[in-house]
Order: C-alpha cells, then sequence, then structure tokens
C-alpha cells in the first residue's frame, strides 16, 4: 500500500452510518485505511470530526477509491479550485468531467466556495465565470463553450444524515414497508405532508392509471380539490383512464363500481382521447362541460399544473401530452422548484423520471403493489425514499382519510 491520501469527514457520522459505509467501501475496493483523528460528539445536537488516511497498492485505485467516497460527503484536506474545461460542442461533455449526485453541493471557485444551483443526479456542473455560478446541468442543456468542472478536486458534497427530528423520516428512512398501509403509516405520511405544506413547500405527485384502474380516482381528485396536491406529474394514460371514467363510468372498459366488463368498452378510452381531441384541449373540454369531474377536472378547476410526458405505447395521445422527452424532463425541472415532497403512486417509469431530477432533502414517498419497483427506484439513485408495498385503491383514500381526520382534530 504504497499510496495514500489523507481525507474528512464532518457532522453526524456515527448516527447516520456514513462511517461506516466509508470503511466498507474502501475495504471493498481492495484498499486499506488508519483512523488518524476522530473527535466524537457528546450531545445528540454535537457533530463529530474524523480525519483518516486511505492506502492503494497504486495510484489509479487511490483515485477510484476517493472518487467514490467523495460521494459520501468525505472531503480532501488540501482542497484546490475546481477546474475547468471549455465543451468542445452542444451535449459533448469534456474527458473526466464531474458527474453529479443528488446531493447538496458546492464547488471553490476562485477561493471561494459556491453551491451548485439546481442539483440532480447524473448531471454536468457548468460554472458562469461572468456571473460567479455554479449551475448543475443535464447533458441535453450543454452548450459548446460551456465551463464544465472536471475531477472531484475542489467539489464538496453534504451527503443526507439521518433526521434529528422525531417522525417517520427518522425510522424508515430509505427502507421498504412490506405491510399493507397499517393506519400509523398512513397517519404519519399525512403528518409529513402537512409539515411540508405548513413550511410554505409545494407537494407534488406521480401518478400512474392503476390510480383509476383500482378506484382510487376520486379520492385523488378530492386531494387536489381540497388543496393537498400542488402539481400532477403522469402520462397519456391517467389522464385518458380518468376522463374515461368521467365520461363512461369505466377503466379500461371496465365498470369500476361493478367489476364487470362493458361490451364495446375497450373503444371508451379511444373514445375519451376524441373526445378532448374535439374540445381542442383537456381544459377547454373542462370549460365546455365534456369533462364534468375527476383528477384532470379538478387540476384544471384549482389552476393545479400537470406534465404529462408520453411514452412510444401511447393511444392518441391526449392533447397537452408531450412526446419530446428532453422537453418533458424540461417541463418537470421547472415545476419540482419549491416541492418538499413527492407522492409517487402506481408508475415506476414516471417515479424513476422524476426522482432522477430530484435533490436527496426532498421527502420522498413511493407506492407501488410491486415490491420490486419500490426497491428499483431507490436503487436507481432516489435513496431518500420511504416505500411502502400497496395497493393505490387501498393508498389514497387511506391518505385522503387520515388528512381530513388531522385537519379535524
Amino acid at each position: 500500500m504504497d499510496h495514500s491520501r489523507e481525507i474528512e469527514l464532518e457532522g453526524h457520522i456515527i448516527d447516520s452510518g456514513i462511517m461506516t459505509r466509508v470503511f466498507d467501501r474502501v475495504m471493498d475496493m481492495g484498499g486499506d485505511f488508519e483512523i488518524i483523528i476522530f473527535e466524537v460528539g457528546k450531545k445528540k445536537a454535537d457533530i463529530s470530526y474524523a480525519r483518516l488516511q486511505i492506502r492503494a497498492d497504486s495510484e489509479d485505485r487511490l483515485e477510484s477509491i476517493t472518487s467514490e467516497l467523495h460521494r459520501y460527503g468525505v472531503r480532501l484536506i488540501d482542497q484546490d479550485n475546481v477546474r475547468l474545461i471549455p465543451a468542445e460542442a452542444d451535449r459533448v461533455v469534456p474527458k473526466g468531467f464531474y458527474s453529479t449526485t443528488n446531493h447538496p453541493t458546492s464547488i471553490r471557485y476562485l477561493d471561494e466556495w459556491i453551491p451548485v444551483e439546481h442539483i440532480e443526479m447524473d448531471c454536468i456542473i457548468v460554472v458562469d465565470e461572468a456571473a460567479g455560478r455554479a449551475i448543475c446541468t443535464p447533458l441535453s442543456r450543454l452548450k459548446k463553450g460551456d465551463s464544465v468542472v472536471i475531477g472531484e478536486a475542489g467539489v464538496r458534497v453534504v451527503y443526507p444524515e439521518r433526521p434529528r427530528e422525531t417522525g417517520m423520516f427518522e425510522f424508515m428512512q430509505g427502507q421498504v414497508s412490506s405491510e399493507r398501509p397499517s393506519e400509523t403509516i398512513v397517519r404519519k405520511i399525512a403528518k409529513e405532508l402537512q409539515k411540508v405544506r405548513a413550511a410554505g413547500l409545494r407537494i407534488g405527485l406521480v401518478g400512474g392509471p392503476a390510480i383509476v384502474h383500482t378506484g382510487a380516482g376520486d379520492a385523488l381528485a378530492a386531494l387536489i380539490r381540497e388543496g393537498y396536491i400542488d402539481i400532477l406529474f403522469s402520462g397519456n394514460a391517467l389522464a385518458t383512464h380518468d376522463i374515461e371514467y368521467n365520461l363512461f363510468g369505466t377503466s379500461l372498459g371496465m365498470n369500476l363500481k361493478t367489476g364487470e366488463l362493458i361490451t364495446g368498452g375497450h373503444k371508451h378510452h379511444i373514445y375519451a382521447i376524441s373526445e378532448v381531441m374535439r374540445a381542442g384541449s383537456i381544459a377547454a373540454a373542462v370549460e365546455k362541460k365534456i369533462i364534468t369531474g375527476g383528477i384532470m377536472y379538478e387540476c384544471v378547476k384549482a389552476g393545479i399544473p400537470f406534465i404529462l410526458a408520453g411514452s412510444i405505447r401511447d393511444d392518441g395521445p391526449l392533447p397537452g401530452v408531450i412526446t419530446d422527452t428532453v422537453e418533458a424532463q424540461d417541463r418537470m425541472r421547472e415545476h419540482l422548484e419549491d416541492c418538499g415532497m413527492v407522492l409517487m403512486i402506481g408508475t415506476l417509469l414516471h417515479s424513476v423520471a422524476v426522482g432522477n431530477c430530484l435533490p436527496s432533502y426532498v421527502k420522498t414517498i413511493c407506492v407501488d403493489i410491486n415490491p420490486a419497483s419500490v426497491t428499483k427506484l431507490m436503487d436507481r439513485g432516489t435513496t431518500q425514499a420511504i416505500g411502502v408495498v400497496s395497493d393505490a385503491g387501498t393508498f389514497v383514500p387511506a391518505l385522503l382519510a387520515a388528512l381530513r381526520s388531522n385537519s379535524n382534530g
């Protein structure tokens, strides 16, 4: 182990498990470590500090280890200013570019630490040298000549620590509950949601067609009408089947009240799309009283923005569905500003898409009947998510009831 480098960690690094993760990662990658300084906070609110020497048998392995540890908030002792290289063409990154995490990040530029704005995972840091700003930039937005941060030197990441306050995010963060949502879990989610609203932050909902198929559409419509949802992210399917239900009482041709398939019901979603096409838009169909209730109706009436991102399998699609994926990503990013909580219910595709754009400090709850879908979201990097394995038809009405109970109590 002839190659070494000193690193430091600071914060609630013990009870958050960060120290253990660092030790494990070093050994898993074939390195070794020595603790030089370890100052433990004596009280709950006190922070701890550690300085370690990391050793490896080659410079390349040492570089790989320190690069991996960087994502846990580890810092090199001697921090240089960031290195910048201009992008040679639109959407072409320089070799060795820094790829962002979704954790709060700052860079050392001209001997000062400045925050990276609009942080999300798997992006590039571009420095506006004239304004002295650092901006997290998706590859699709990278322009020729942009000053791109190279390597980890001069980049500081703040890894999320276990929340100090008492609440569900203290004991459930990063876990998947395999039980159906008990009253206790739903009540805790409702309380967290109300706390976020009281702090002046917005609530986003990512929804799939299962919300309508399982009969939870009326409950979601009520959540929107009663002011608990500020932005809806979805695709063509949820909006189409919500409108189908309003027009025909069916979803995928099945009567939601009786559970029976209706003769000719397989054509209802096409009729629904066609009626909205005739009106010109979802909002116009509401104004013309073609659509008289449901999720999309309540969004229009309350002025709640909805971002409908299309996919290759869509019928129609409805007017207003964004079929350009880059444009859909940009629209999602615009509306995620000031979100303090995002509920993801019954859609893996859109949950991962929105999750990829979320900073790690946004409280995220993923609800799906398939445990693999919930776990996959976390595996893709949205590690702050709490997973609840449940049918949407059970969860959404239970959440509505808990919120009403809290408000009345």
